[in-house]
């Protein structure tokens, strides 16, 4: 199963990323997405950090085992227009 690295994006530079350095097994890039989502929703509801001012300005990265863009998924996609 492939292993996908869901890096942080909270703003510019090098400074704004927080690198996930275990990643997680998934089946395939469509599984990635929903977990990324999933995630995104449960920091948005959980978490408070100074380093994040505002959750839906962030993104995740993500990258496959060699380091590779599989894809973004920006934390605004977490809202749907039909209020899911």
């Amino acid at each position: 199963m492939p292993r996908y690295f869901f890096h942080l994006r909270h703003g510019p530079g090098p400074n704004g990323l927080a690198v996930d350095p275990e990643g997680d097994a998934l089946a395939g890039p469509d599984e990635a997405r929903a977990h990324a989502l999933a995630v995104a929703r449960d920091l948005i509801a959980r978490v408070r950090v100074d380093a994040v001012r505002d959750w839906f300005a962030c993104t995740f990265e993500v990258t496959d085992e060699d380091r590779r863009p599989v894809m973004s998924v920006p934390f605004s996609d977490t809202v749907t227009e039909d209020g899911d």
